[in-house]
């Protein structure tokens, strides 16, 4: 079967990287990740959905990445592979479960890079030029801004080509950037103008009802922000410490993110002008800035913050861009170890430790991904909801490994994981719902677009060979099936739903969430029982006792990576 791995190749393919990001650098990852394009555009368009309760779905959304994360953090530190969010549902559950798992990571993860550069050109197109005007229609790129986004792909692509110390290098920078201008708007925009009466007119608190503020978790990009807490974990292979590093990393890049996005939205409701909501401004719904944040501050007179914050639009979804693109080669050197792409996509140059064959890749799907879509809002809507499907193979693995292979050396395991994995289905669940329907059902129907290569690699290509693999793929077809009766039966609630959430309403309000919830649990508990030790585990779990056996015999290397922890 191509989901069977030797430990030997395996070992083979990771040693061309350098293991050489400490805490700050992976933590200045996370955190680069999660302050992109985000903090340009979330708070407006999380406030056109839900108005001042907005601010609520900022920490709905926080807790929810950080209880999905700390199950993701145990078996990073477990696994620290290159592209790690890739491989755990293949580790735990074989290759349909791990294909599809990894197929919406991938998906949410790539499909960042071209919203990153739409981020920079939206913004661009508020300068006070003629030309600039010209690259954005107020709803999607034009030709022309098509063309400046694709001269920023290509930036991107060539600041990850070169080596990974020189991204590290130039990550940390940016991401001192990204962190300070974002402070500094909120503090400057709550000291020009501090309007509270915006909390309580304009339709209230909840204008929009509470409904609107879980979509907003769901589509405001809110999801697309947080989202950056896997980063970390798939650079894992590039870790020195990760059974250290990695947690601190991942919770640490949340919760500084979450006081950064709740200082902003607050600022930006009490810095919107009332006449923009009042009489015929429509309301919160009624919010249309080209450039959100730059706007406002050009309209209470700090010009000098509407230019920081031109600039910044480049410096933060450039440096996030920046960050996918090694992040998602990394994944894609996860999914060709995985069996489901060429052997090409897991090749590392031994020179630079850089997957150079799996950036080009990328490259290329970044270039579809902003020919099709063309607005940041489109493209936020579909990676919020893949990356909320590729969640739930992280509650569902973690407690799956720990039932079939309890003697896997855990460098991170939490008492109360038994707890926080079945919560963290839950929410996943409920954030796939709130994603309305019928975003829902065209997102699922994306993952079942991907079915075709795994299709091939794992019977097409086998027959090809002379052999009949259907007798290997039968575990894999049966652990496999919790996960494809989840996405059709979420797909079928969504639809049915209440028309709070886009649904046909055969639900009642309060009972569709209710039922979400219990099938969340279902799932979890199916999806737990289903996992066995397949190959790709058995394999996985060679290659780590090898290099624990390595360690073992070499106290200078262990007393080598000490001083490097240490320094």
């Amino acid at each position: 079967m191509s989901t069977t791995n030797t430990a030997g190749a395996e070992q083979g393919s990771h040693s061309n990287y350098r293991r050489s990001l400490g805490t700050i650098a992976l933590t200045a990852t996370g955190l680069g990740s999660i302050i992109g394009s985000g903090w340009l555009f979330g708070a407006e368009r999380a406030a056109a959905i839900a108005g001042p309760a907005a601010i609520l779905a900022w920490v709905i959304g926080a807790l929810v990445a950080l209880t999905i994360a700390l199950t993701y953090s145990e078996l990073g530190a477990m696994f620290p592979k290159a592209g790690g969010m890739v491989r755990y549902g293949q580790y735990s559950h074989g290759s349909l479960a791990g294909y599809l798992a990894a197929w919406a990571n991938w998906i949410a993860i790539v499909s960042v890079i071209p919203g990153e550069a739409t981020a920079s050109v939206q913004y661009m197109s508020s300068w006070g030029f003629g030309w600039t005007h010209a690259l954005y229609d107020g709803k999607e790129l034009t030709g022309t801004g098509v063309a400046f986004a694709s001269v920023l792909l290509i930036f991107y692509f060539f600041l990850n080509w070169f080596a990974i110390s020189l991204f590290a290098k130039t990550n940390t920078a940016i991401t001192v950037f990204k962190i300070v201008v974002p402070v500094l708007t909120a503090s400057a925009l709550m000291y020009a103008h501090f309007d509270t009466s915006n909390i309580t007119q304009h339709g209230g608190f909840t204008p929009n009802g509470w409904s609107s503020v879980f979509t907003a978790v769901a589509v405001s990009g809110i999801v697309w922000a947080y989202n950056g807490f896997q980063s970390p974990l798939n650079l894992a292979g590039e870790a020195r410490n990760p059974g250290r590093s990695l947690p601190k990393a991942v919770i640490w890049s949340i919760v500084i993110a979450l006081v950064i996005y709740v200082a902003l939205q607050v600022a930006f409701l009490m810095a919107v002008p009332g006449d923009k909501l009042g009489g015929h401004g429509g309301g919160w719904a009624g919010l249309g800035f080209n450039s959100p944040l730059a706007d406002l501050a050009v309209t209470w007179g700090l010009n000098w913050l509407a230019l920081l914050l031109y600039a910044d639009a480049f410096v933060s979804p450039s440096g996030t861009g920046m960050i996918y693109a090694a992040t998602t080669s990394r994944m894609i050197h996860g999914v060709q170890e995985n069996g489901h792409l060429p052997g090409v996509f897991g090749k590392v140059d031994k020179k630079t430790g850089v997957p150079r064959p799996a950036l080009l890749l990328n490259l290329g799907i970044a270039f579809l991904f902003l020919a099709v879509f063309r607005g940041w809002g489109s493209l936020a809507e579909i990676v919020s909801v893949a990356t909320v499907i590729s969640y739930i193979t992280g509650p569902v693995a973690v407690m799956s490994l720990r039932r079939i292979s309890p003697n896997l050396k855990r460098p991170v395991q939490l008492r109360a994981m038994p707890v926080i994995a079945p919560v963290a289905m839950v929410f996943g669940s409920l954030v796939l719902y709130w994603g309305r329907w019928p975003l829902t059902g065209k997102v699922i129907l994306i993952m079942a677009v991907g079915l075709p290569v795994w299709a091939w690699y794992e019977i097409g290509k086998p027959l090809t060979q002379g052999r009949k693999p259907w007798a290997e793929l039968r575990p894999h077809l049966k652990a496999g099936a919790w996960m494809v009766a989840y996405l059709l039966v979420m797909a079928a609630v969504s639809y049915a739903g209440g028309k709070d959430f886009g649904g046909k309403g055969y639900l009642p309000e309060g009972w569709d969430l209710a039922l979400v919830a219990v099938l969340g649990l279902a799932f979890y508990f199916w999806g737990v029982r289903s996992s066995w030790r397949n190959p790709s585990l058995v394999a996985a779990e060679a290659e780590l006792s090898a290099a624990e056996a390595a360690e073992a015999a070499d106290p200078a290397t262990e007393a080598g990576d000490k001083a490097q922890v240490g320094a």
